[in-house]
């Protein structure tokens, strides 16, 4: 049976088991819990038990790709079965013949084709594939501690959720100075907010990061906006929340994620994130929240004290009070960065962290620049690592 998502076609699995429940045993004893390396490698599945498809959208992540799967292999997980289903958007690098190589010793890993290059399109071509009760949205620049998958299902269960996942923990993709710099900077919530995925302590919240979703309210929301190439979680979870749905960010595990190397591709990142915020927000406006657009409205009142500035000794011949506004905002930003700094210094016990108030300062400039640019350009036209994955569609 089939069931259209207005993206996909999706093969609805089989019913949850209605017995399907974890008891005081199965979530203390580790003796219960059967790790999924010991599954029949022939067909990954237990007959009669609740299943779970991991979905991982890869391009060129051979440096990561094998620990990923290393670490969803190690899950134990009491009475399921898994298939893990890597959708590739044509990667160049290796990443392909790494899960060929995993695939023939471990046959329900699947490699699959993802000829749209772009994450809804994969996540979509997962769903289609899969067959599973649960259905892990997981990424290979992560890594699961072994109860990450098992933790994520009784929560969901417990607290009567259509989703959820572990907290998520930043951590550098090198031992370079850069590479830290780059990981403390996004991992701290005066960066990315005390609502962000990176911060928040816990509990019902509006997103997810690497979730454990009940497959039939993925099929129920119908499926990824296509049209997204980033913010399709965002917009995934609010119209499961317009569904009566629930989200919840538990703090019993957590995800492992490692961030871009260097300064120059975090200064990418925030562009282009920003950019999809502003371009998401004409498309879809409910996915996004006022904190969304805190950069974007950040840059504009540097923009109007500059220009402020300019226009009074132009026309004035007389500053007035802007330069001094404007000396106010800037220096309230670096004086909260340094308070950032110190306090990443201290944690890590890094001299390097005090190094932090010009490149978060400029990770907002970069993510409110994005932002503007996204909201002035028309949804068709993108950046143009987006424009080349549109035309691939």
């Amino acid at each position: 049976m089939t069931f259209n998502l207005g993206f996909v076609n999706v093969r609805l699995p089989r019913p949850i088991p209605d017995d399907f429940a974890f008891t005081s045993s199965t979530v203390t004893n580790r003796a219960d819990l059967v790790p999924m390396q010991d599954k029949d490698k022939k067909s990954g599945k237990f007959a009669g038990r609740a299943s779970v498809s991991v979905v991982m959208p890869v391009l060129n992540e051979a440096p990561y790709i094998e620990e990923a799967l290393r670490s969803i292999l190690a899950q134990g997980v009491p009475n399921c079965s898994l298939e893990i289903l890597v959708v590739d958007g044509g990667s160049n690098d290796g990443t392909r013949e790494i899960v060929q190589r995993y695939a023939r010793e471990y046959p329900f890993i699947k490699l699959l084709e993802n000829p749209g290059r772009t994450t809804p399109r994969a996540l979509n071509i997962g769903l289609s594939a899969s067959g599973g009760d649960y259905i892990c949205i997981f990424g290979a620049h992560a890594r699961f501690p072994t109860d990450y998958i098992r933790v994520c299902m009784e929560e969901l269960k417990s607290k009567e959720a259509a989703g959820c996942s572990g907290r998520l923990v930043t951590r550098s993709a090198g031992t370079a100075v850069t590479a830290r710099l780059t990981a403390w900077c996004v991992a701290h919530r005066f960066t990315s907010s005390s609502y962000s995925v990176r911060t928040h302590p816990g509990g019902y919240v509006d997103t997810i990061p690497f979730p454990v979703m009940l497959t039939q309210v993925l099929i129920q929301a119908g499926g990824y906006d296509e049209r997204l190439h980033r913010n399709q979680d965002n917009d995934m979870n609010q119209r499961l929340r317009a569904l009566g749905h629930r989200l919840y960010l538990t703090p019993r595990t957590q995800a492992t994620y490692y961030a871009r190397s260097g300064i120059k591709s975090l200064l990418a990142y925030a562009y282009r994130t920003g950019w999809w915020n502003g371009t998401t927000v004409r498309l879809k406006s409910a996915a996004m929240s006022f904190r969304h657009f805190v950069p974007f409205v950040f840059l504009l009142a540097l923009l109007v004290l500059g220009w402020s500035c300019f226009y009074s000794l132009l026309v004035k011949h007389s500053p007035g009070n802007a330069p001094l506004l404007l000396a106010a905002l800037l220096g309230l930003h670096l004086l909260i960065g340094t308070c950032a700094g110190i306090e990443t210094a201290l944690r890590e016990r890094s001299p390097a962290g005090l190094l932090l108030p010009p490149i978060i300062l400029a990770f907002h400039i970069a993510y409110g620049v994005g932002t503007a640019s996204g909201l002035l350009t028309t949804p068709e036209v993108s950046t143009p690592g987006a424009k080349r994955a549109a035309l691939r569609n």
